[in-house]
């Protein structure tokens, strides 16, 4: 299968109302150009599965300012005034998730297990709605898994099968959520022959990725 393609194209497969996994942290190991252009093709009523919102003019935020999301699933949104401002108007649904659990739930998503057990947030509003179970002695939440019609990913670099190596700390995210959906599209830095990413260094196998963006339209 030729994994390879353009990034119209690739965006051009999610539809309105699609709920996606975005990589990156503050922007850093986000897919930048995918962002773009899924503002450019004005997709619409999207809900985001995020670490957080970045900021007006990047990452997420883009999206974000151009109202395209009706859902925000994140661990911030300080960085991002829009955010907060649509979601005080009552335009944006926001889900605020403390950091390790949002990761967690992610990769319950991708495991298929039916949810984490977490102490974090017992006795705040992160709790409110939500089933507590004791063990030992101890509460902990039910966290339910995370999944999402696509995975829009960063690499540093991809093979053209698809192995995929991450730069340092802009792995962030991209590893759990190339497992949680149900097409994975990753926008890398660089696409080299199979062989040269040496084997210990892949990170995300070929098998967990459904499309490359190749570096030019």
């Amino acid at each position: 299968m030729n994994k390879a393609t353009n990034c119209t194209k690739a965006i051009e497969m999610i539809p309105d109302g699609a709920t996606l996994m975005i990589g990156g942290f503050l922007g850093v190991g986000s897919p930048h150009r995918a962002i773009d252009e899924l503002v450019r093709q004005g997709k619409k009523n999207l809900t985001i599965i995020a670490n957080d919102t970045g900021r007006p003019a990047l990452g997420i935020g883009k999206l974000i300012v151009a109202k395209q999301v009706k859902k925000v699933i994140a661990s911030h949104i300080g960085t991002n005034p829009e955010t907060q401002k649509q979601m005080i108007a009552g335009e944006l649904e926001v889900i605020l998730t403390p950091q390790g659990t949002l990761a967690e739930q992610i990769r319950s998503g991708g495991f298929g297990l039916g949810g984490v057990l977490t102490a974090t947030g017992i006795g705040t509003t992160v709790a409110d709605g939500k089933q507590v179970v004791e063990i030992n002695g101890k509460p902990y939440l039910v966290e339910l898994p995370l999944r999402a019609d696509f995975a829009i990913l960063a690499a540093h670099r991809s093979d053209y099968r698809g192995n995929l190596e991450y730069a340092l700390t802009a792995r962030n995210f991209n590893e759990v959520m190339a497992l949680a959906a149900d097409h994975v599209i990753v926008e890398p830095d660089h696409i080299v022959p199979v062989g040269v990413i040496p084997p210990d260094a892949v990170v995300t196998p070929f098998c967990c990725v459904d499309y490359i963006i190749e570096r030019s339209n």
